[in-house]
């Protein structure tokens, strides 16, 4: 699990390869990852977008970009928790992900961009 605080906003990760999703034969390596966004502040905050830059070992760079996260934009209470899991896809067993978040605070709406900490997507077997 990788993690990382950025005005208050704790944000960590923990990944899973999912085999029964993925095809090496074809290359296609299926990973889910669980983010838990923690409020560590003193305000409640709005996720309102995501942006995520997603590399293959093969030199492949893609970036996804939109509102909230799983088709809802959460708020999150001061010492609340929000999380919730996700999956990517990609085309050789190792890669990874980082990103950030736009969130507003509700008192003022202020902006803050958030990071999401990079994080490996490895094939298990890799590991050996």
């Amino acid at each position: 699990m990788v993690t990382s605080i950025t005005q208050g906003i704790k944000i960590s990760v923990d990944t899973v390869y999912q085999d029964e999703y993925s095809n090496p034969d074809q290359e296609h390596f299926m990973f889910a990852y669980q983010i838990t966004i923690e409020n560590l502040s003193d305000y409640a905050v709005q996720l309102m977008r995501r942006q995520w830059f997603i590399f293959d070992s093969n030199g492949t760079q893609r970036e996804v970009e939109g509102e909230g996260v799983v088709g809802l934009q959460p708020t999150i209470a001061a010492g609340e928790s929000y999380s919730y899991v996700s999956g990517c896809n990609l085309n050789t067993e190792i890669g990874s992900m980082s990103g950030k978040y736009l969130m507003q605070r509700l008192v003022d709406q202020t902006e803050l961009t958030v990071d999401i900490p990079e994080f490996q997507l490895i094939v298990p077997y890799r590991l050996n």
